[in-house]
């Protein structure tokens, strides 16, 4: 069993965040509320946070990494800049491998975080983030954190997000969770948390689709800003199962699929309501509302509001914002 060794002081924000609010939102008075954990007002906005501070905390007090190490994440964004963060707070170096056409706002954070950005060709993908990663792990020693293979992914959200939610919903009960999947982590987290409470929770999958070429027009100049993810209009969510998906056993999975300029309208009308979120937010609350009307109305429905609008503000969810906000 390798030593246990202490977190530097600096890492107080990253190992006492407070809990983030769970709050239940209904954009009319006649749709049924959905219980939506408000994770973009995590320190650095998003729920890849929790993900950062639990692989990294766990590797420093195992003796994987200590000061000045070097840590190398692949990731389109809210991960790379979770991990700037953490990395600003331990004092370890961090170099973030992201797909050529990322937003600008999501390079930028990360630099200021005191990070490194590599890109790579966009026609690789992230499979050719992942492979440089590969490469500096061997040529420079990188700590690859592995968000998605990495089962402590998940294990973040088991321990922390659905501890939460299960101590302040009504009941300690949740009928359905739902969530776009880019890594997994965050649905499988969570159903396993509900699961391991006893609860009987329906999984469910959130999935943008493309129906129209005006659709995907009006998606268009989304498209420059925008190459890690198979959605052109929601970033981050991958149309193949991922490895922590197809590794866990999700009784009952749902996959609900929902428009892209759906998602994204669904998105505007949250802002417009006060909710500072991403695109990903509208895809699971639309995705969540869907749910809800297939369910008892005494069934509570999960979901989760990843990240902050800031880093979009170059994507198609504001183009002509004076029209779409």
């Amino acid at each position: 069993m390798p030593t246990q060794v202490e977190l530097p002081i600096l890492s107080g924000l990253v190992e006492s965040v407070a809990p983030t609010p769970l709050k239940p939102v209904q954009l009319h008075a006649e749709l049924p509320p959905i219980w939506c954990k408000l994770e973009y007002l995590n320190p650095s906005g998003s729920t890849k946070d929790r993900i950062a501070a639990y692989i990294l905390s766990k590797a420093w007090r195992e003796g994987t990494i200590g000061p000045g190490s070097l840590v190398c994440e692949a990731s389109s964004g809210s991960t790379s800049i979770a991990m700037a963060m953490v990395c600003a707070q331990m004092g370890l170096k961090f170099i973030a491998v992201m797909p050529e056409g990322v937003s600008n706002e999501r390079v930028k954070m990360i630099r200021a975080y005191g990070g490194t950005v590599r890109l790579t060709p966009v026609a690789t993908g992230m499979n050719g983030c992942i492979e440089l990663t590969q490469t500096l792990a061997r040529t420079e020693g990188a700590f690859l954190p592995k968000q998605f293979e990495n089962i402590d992914n998940a294990e973040a959200h088991r321990r922390s997000t659905a501890a939460e939610i299960l101590a302040k919903i009504p009941g300690r009960s949740v009928g359905a969770v739902v969530s776009g999947v880019g890594t997994g982590g965050t649905l499988v987290g969570l159903y396993k948390g509900f699961h391991d409470a006893g609860c009987k929770t329906i999984p469910v999958l959130a999935r943008p689709v493309c129906v129209s070429e005006d659709a995907h027009y009006a998606c268009g100049c989304f498209q420059q800003a925008e190459c890690c993810s198979f959605s052109t209009c929601v970033p981050g969510v991958m149309d193949n199962q991922s490895e922590i998906l197809r590794s866990t056993d999700l009784a009952d999975l749902v996959t609900i699929e929902v428009e892209e300029e759906q998602a994204l309208e669904t998105t505007r009308a949250l802002i417009r309501k006060g909710f500072a979120v991403g695109p990903s937010s509208g895809l699971n609350y639309f995705a969540a509302l869907e749910m809800a009307k297939r369910l008892d109305p005494s069934l509570k429905v999960v979901t989760v509001f990843p990240d902050r609008m800031e880093r979009y503000f170059s994507t198609a969810l504001f183009c002509n914002d004076s029209e779409n906000l």
